[in-house]
């Protein structure tokens, strides 16, 4: 089913996940994420009248998923550095502080989730989505099999109708993000 802008705007929102430097040129440069970044771009420009989430991995310098500390990851998005914020063409579009959700903050706490993250007042994605009465999410980021994944698979548990924008990710492995998209769309998760 295609939505129309106008339907669109009313009970939608896009969820745009760590589109974050550390993702796009940095120590976890993932692949296709200039291309994402482009895309979702374009994509806002369509739609100027859709909200807008951001979704943010936000470090401390010790977490327990960098090699340091014993985790898998090398140190990314470590609050404070550039490596942790927002791509600067999406920037301007990452406006209201409402609608940034930081995940990640726990040293001890791993989170792929945007859906476990919290504004500055607090609030969850989930409580901020039920607010403005949003029902259909449409979800583009890094990393398809990992933060994407998890945040689209979160949002349909809880609820949401959600749709995965194809052109908008970036990935870790290529057969990973393949593997990725099937499994969502066989849980009921839409790609677009």
């Amino acid at each position: 089913m295609t939505l129309t802008k106008t339907a669109m705007m009313k009970d939608t929102a896009l969820v745009v996940v760590d589109m974050l430097y550390d993702f796009i040129d940095g120590s976890l440069a993932c692949q296709g994420a200039d291309e994402a970044v482009a895309r979702t771009l374009e994509y806002i420009k369509a739609h100027p009248g859709l909200p807008r989430i951001f979704i943010m991995d936000h470090h401390p310098a010790n977490h327990s998923s960098f090699a340091a500390q014993g985790g898998p990851w090398p140190p990314h998005c470590v609050q404070g550095t550039r490596g942790g914020e927002i791509h600067e063409s999406l920037a301007p579009y990452a406006d209201d502080e409402g609608l940034i959700f930081y995940k990640g903050e726990d040293p001890a706490v791993e989170q792929y989730s945007g859906f476990e993250g919290r504004n500055e007042a607090g609030q969850s994605m989930a409580e901020v989505l039920r607010l403005m009465e949003i029902s259909r999410v449409i979800v583009c980021g890094i990393a398809t099999e990992y933060c994407v994944r998890n945040t689209s698979e979160d949002l349909l548990k809880d609820g949401f109708k959600v749709t995965v924008l194809k052109d908008c990710l970036a990935w870790v492995d290529p057969e990973g993000h393949r593997q990725a998209l099937l499994e969502m769309e066989k849980e009921g998760i839409r790609l677009s």
